[in-house]
Order: structure tokens, then sequence, then C-alpha cells
């Protein structure tokens, strides 16, 4: 990559501090523009070389990484900011700019001109010698041309060309929809009762005199559902959330299920399910199957007893028995409460946003040696965000960058995630390019008489995110193919799922809290009762968040045509609750359309690896540097140089089972049926 210096950028930075603020609608478009024919321009020289005698893996295979890895970068620079940026004229360009560069990047292994440049190389002496990281790139570079249909007649390859841009448009409008939603209540100081002043405080107005606005966001929605008495108002929030953007998305999503059922009958496999699946640790959606089954029924045994809990206190409460899905966070608040004398806003009182930020960052640094140094001036998309250069501690080495954007607002990804900005390679010169990422969440902000104050599943989720983060900034591998972009996708939410166990443990707890009055740590009794209350409704919280979800996206992406409805209620009596009538939540369930199709499996899959990564910090110690050490060098450094199941036997030293998510969940009664996840 060149280093001069880029529209945009800072003169006198290096270029991966790029300056968002001076972004304009015409200045996403052209970055789009220049990153597309450059990539072009690199394809091309990769297709010459390889018709010239003596082709090196570089002048080949590694333009075509080099054009994938640079086109990924200006996409940082560009199309990222449909997700983040505040003016919406520029959300609306970048919107263009993902589609088009999305369609490119999903479109190259399709090129013919690209098959022929590779299987040409492929060949030569030159090949026949490659070894590691080379060798792997090749040899996934042929599996994706074969999975592209080059043994088809032009015809069909050229229907799927069509199908793939189809459907990159599709996605890109149904997640747009999604993330320009606004919708809520609006509700008077009689509607609030029970909610803490804190609460009330970080409400924007209503429409009327002395109302205030309950959005959809996530900090006005889920303390709301939670610490709610009002079931009516728990209903009616319910059912807009469940109806986000319907009207717009579902025609959307039913046109997607059809190209891609499509797409898989052109290239011979039986659904598209078994397409997606087939790169990916599982293989096939029979495997997923047979682990989902090895796991449902038992998770099921412990909802049961969960959710009578729930409605014994529903009948004292109302005089109706009928559990519905806006009282489970209700009860199951209540429940940790009653059990383990927990009071949520006795909890965020030490949950500073401050505190639990800085410590986490202090928890990462003396586990895997590194440094966070916060840079002056990020330079960001909007004043809240948060710019930290990331540096080895033994040596000093800058390793990348990440920015923090921790507060919802207008027109801004929903959810919480941690995008990948750059990723972590070789330049061509050797020198190492770090990778930068951004952790995207949507917690509260501070008012003008309290600082921030978070929930603890907003402190679960912050770690949770932080773990795909050090994911994507300590790769130290040579190519882009080669960074966890091309990790097996049901691997890579181990990596933050293993990080939640950082956030229950009561040691831990005392270390990120601090009394927004006193400046007290969390006391360790009040840490050791949240910490046991983690075993509250997992059954429930498991079937409900991953369970019904993976089965209804497997579902769907079967060999047949399915009715959403009766999919979506299928997968409702999963989790054993009744489905709403008039609503249809797949609508706004942004991973169907976001790359996680055929694939939301992935999050209960790597939960199982997750967990048995952590049985070692728990056998040698929980903040152990050695064990953070092997970590980092087994698990965050490799990005997808080897297949996940044998970085994660190099951590482990032994092959991965089930046994410590069944001990951990309280199934100790399966544990006799522990076995390695991917050979369920």
């Amino acid at each position: 990559m060149s280093d001069a210096i880029e529209p945009g950028a800072l003169p006198g930075r290096p270029n991966e501090l790029f300056d968002h603020r001076a972004l304009s609608p015409e200045q996403v478009t052209s970055t789009a523009d220049s990153a597309l024919a450059e990539a072009d321009a690199m394809v091309a020289a990769a297709c010459t070389a390889a018709v010239g005698e003596g082709a090196t893996f570089a002048d080949v295979v590694g333009r075509l990484d080099r054009a994938l890895g640079d086109l990924w970068a200006a996409y940082g620079r560009s199309a990222f900011m449909v997700r983040v940026h505040p003016d919406e004229a520029i959300r609306a360009a970048a919107h263009a700019a993902d589609e088009r560069m999305t369609t490119w990047r999903r479109s190259l292994a399709l090129r013919d001109d690209v098959a022929a440049a590779v299987i040409r190389y492929a060949t030569t002496r030159d090949a026949a010698q490659l070894s590691g990281e080379q060798r792997r790139l090749l040899e996934h570079w042929q599996r994706d041309l074969r999975r592209a249909g080059h043994d088809l007649p032009t015809e069909a390859r050229t229907e799927i060309r069509g199908i793939t841009a189809r459907i990159v448009a599709l996605e890109a409008a149904f997640e747009r929809n999604v993330d320009e939603w606004s919708d809520g209540i609006d509700m008077t100081r009689d509607d609030l009762v029970g909610m803490p002043e804190s609460y009330i405080a970080g409400l924007t107005a209503g429409a009327s005199p002395e109302t205030w606005r309950v959005s959809l966001e996530y900090p006005d929605y889920y303390p709301f559902m939670e610490g709610s008495p009002r079931r009516d108002l728990r209903e009616a929030l319910a059912r807009k959330m469940a109806n986000r953007a319907v009207e717009a998305n579902r025609p959307l999503l039913e046109e997607a299920l059809v190209l891609r059922r499509r797409q898989a009958a052109i290239l011979g496999y039986p659904s598209w399910a078994h397409y997606r699946i087939e790169p990916k640790m599982a293989h096939t959606p029979e495997r997923v199957a047979v682990f989902h089954a090895s796991l449902f029924a038992p998770l099921q045994d412990l909802a049961r007893g969960e959710y009578a809990a729930m409605s014994r206190r529903l009948v004292a409460d109302t005089g109706d028995a009928d559990l519905r899905s806006w009282d489970v966070p209700y009860y199951n608040d209540r429940i940790r409460a009653e059990e383990h004398g927990l009071d949520a806003d006795e909890v965020s009182a030490y949950l500073t946003l401050e505190a639990v930020f800085d410590g986490l960052l202090e928890l990462c640094e003396e586990v895997f040696a590194v440094r966070f140094v916060e840079t002056a001036e990020p330079l960001a998309w909007h004043p809240d965000v948060r710019l930290f250069e990331v540096r080895d501690e033994t040596s000093d080495v800058r390793l990348g960058w990440f920015y923090g954007d921790l507060h919802p607002r207008p027109g801004k990804f929903g959810h919480a995630m941690a995008w990948p900005v750059r990723y972590a390679r070789r330049r061509p010169d050797g020198d190492r390019e770090g990778g930068i990422s951004a952790i995207i969440a949507n917690v509260p902000r501070s008012t003008p008489g309290s600082p921030a104050l978070l929930r603890h599943d907003d402190v679960v989720m912050l770690f949770h995110e932080f773990g795909h983060v050090l994911h994507e900034v300590l790769g130290t591998n040579a190519w882009y193919g080669t960074s966890m972009a091309e990790m097996e996708d049901d691997f890579p939410e181990a990596v933050s799922q293993i990080m939640e166990n950082w956030a229950w443990q009561p040691a831990i707890l005392e270390r990120v809290s601090r009394h927004h009055e006193s400046g007290d740590p969390m006391p360790a009794q009040l840490a050791e009762r949240l910490s046991a209350s983690r075993s509250v409704n997992l059954g429930s919280r498991y079937l409900g968040s991953f369970g019904a979800y993976g089965d209804f996206d497997l579902h769907i992406h079967g060999p047949e045509p399915v009715d959403l409805d009766a999919a979506m209620r299928a997968a409702d009596a999963l989790r054993l609750l009744p489905s709403n009538r008039g609503t249809f939540w797949p609508a706004s369930f942004a991973h169907l359309m976001g790359g996680y199709d055929a694939g939301y499996y992935g999050y209960l899959w790597s939960l199982v690896y997750g967990d048995d990564l952590w049985s070692r910090f728990e056998a040698e110690g929980i903040a152990s540097p050695v064990v953070g050490a092997a970590y980092r060098r087994e698990i965050l450094e490799p990005g997808s140089i080897r297949d996940a199941e044998a970085l994660v036997e190099a951590f482990l030293g032994r092959k991965s089972d089930n046994a410590a998510f069944l001990r951990r969940t309280g199934l100790g009664a399966f544990s006799d049926r522990a076995t390695e996840p991917s050979r369920p």
C-alpha cells in the first residue's frame, strides 16, 4: 500500500488515522470509486501475470489478496459510515458504496478471468512448492472457485452473478431499514412507576408536556422491560420491537430466500444451508441439527421449571397464568432479585461506564501484555467517539487501533458489534499493517446529574465485543485471506463468548466497578451474589437468545420453501412461549441479511467452544498472564492461518469438548454426553 497521504487523512499522521470529520457524501463516493478502480487494476495485473512464464505467488494470488485487503480498508473509510455517521446524506452515499463494494467482493470468485488465472497458476512449479500461509491461501482460492461454479456452463455462472448482486442489494436495504427505524411510546410519570430517577433522566421529552419517550433503543427498551410493573406497556413496547420495519423488510427477506435457494440449486447443493455451512467448522446442517438436538431437550427441561416459577409470580400479580414474552425479562429480574438479593439499581450504581471501560482495558493489558493509549484527536465521525492506540507491552510496537462509539443516536446501528475497519496483514514491503476495529454499542450516556450507569448486561456486552476487538487488532497473519476475515464463521464468536466469563467473576467485578457517588468498588458480597445469579434461567435464556433463532435460520434456509409465519411459530414453540399474533420479528432479525444467514447456530456452537477455552483460565488463573500469553499466541494472533479446531487444540493441549458448557449451565446430568462440539 502507498504511504501517500490520502484525501481526508491528517498530514503528518499515519493513514489509519483517517480524518472522518472531513467526510462529505462526494468523498465517500470518490473513495469507493478509487478503491474499486484500484482493485480492478490489481486483479487485471494478477490475471496478466498468470498468463506469462514464471508467475509467482505474489504475482497472482498475492495480488488478488491485496485487492481484497485494500478494498476492505477503503470500505472502512467510506461504506462503513452507513452504520455510524450522524449525517443522513453521508449515510446514503455510504449505503450506495456498501452495495457496490460488497457486490465486487462477493463477485470476485465468480469471474472467469480470475478463475483462469488461479487455475493456471496452481499448475506451476512455484505453486507446487508453496507452504504455510501461501499454500493455505491458494487452497482456499481453489475451494472458493469450485463453490462459485466454475465447472458449470456460462449461462449458469451468469445467473449466479446476477443473483449475487441482487442479494447484496436486498441485504443492504434490509439492514438500513432496521438501522433507520425509530419508534417508541410517550409515557407519563404514572406510566413510569417503578423506574429509577436515573433512568427517567436519560429519556428524551415526549411530544406532549410532562411525557417522556421510551424508545426502542437499547438503553430505553431493556431497562423498561426488566423493571416496569406495567404489563400493558411492556406488551405494547414488545410488539413495536417485534414489528420493526416489517412492511419494508418482509418482502426483502422473502425474495432473498428464493434467490438463495435458486443459487444453491444451480451449484448442486441440497439447500442454502448446505452451501453456507460447508466451509465452516460444522461442515453440514445435519451436524448442526445433531448438535442442537443434544442441547435443546435438556435446555427445555431447565426452561420449563424456570417458566413455571415466573408463571407463579405472574398469577400472584395479575391472576393470569399465560406467561408471554414481555413477561420474561421482568420476572427474570424479579427472580434474580429474590433468589440472590439483587437490586438492579444497586448494581448499576457501581457500574459507571468510565470505571467499567477503564477496568476492561486494564484487565486486557494485564492478561494479554498489551497497552492502550488514548489519542487526543480521534478524528472520528462523531464527538462521542474515542480512539485508542494498541501497543505491545514488551516491545512497545504499535499493533493497531480501536475506536469506541458507545452511545445511541438517530441513524446509528442499533445493536452492538465490533466492526473490523481494517484487517491486520503484512504489506508488500514486509512491514506489519495493524488491524483497526470499532466497538459500536448503545449504552446510556451521562446526564447533568449523573455519570453513565450501566446494567450488568451492558457490562457483559462490552466484554463480549471487546473480544472481537482484540481478535481484529492483534492478528500476525501475513495476508488478508489468512486473517480472521476468512476464519470459519462459526468460531469467531467463541473469542467474544470467552470474554463474557470475566464480566461474571467477583474479583473482576470489584476491579471494574466504582460507585458513582462514593467511588468505592463493588462490595465483595454484592459481586458474589451477582456472579451467582448467572445461573438463573439459563435454559430459557439460551433457548431464546440462541436456540430459537438458530433453528429458525436453519429451517428457512432448508431445501424446500417454508411458510415464514409457521417457521416463526415453531421457533417460538421451541423456546416454549406462544407466538404474539400480529408481529413478525424476522423482519428485524438483521443476522438473516447481514452475513449470518444459515449461520446463527454459530452463537450457541461457539459458546460451547468459548466455555472450553475458559476452562484453562479457570484451572490456571483467571487473570494469569501466562495463560493470557498462550491465548494471545494460539487464538488471537494466528487469524485463519490454520483451521479453528487446530487453534483450539493448540491452546488447550487436547481436543475440545462440551463438558465445560454442560457443567456451567447446570446440565451435570448430561456430562456423560460430553463430546467434541464439531462432532456431536
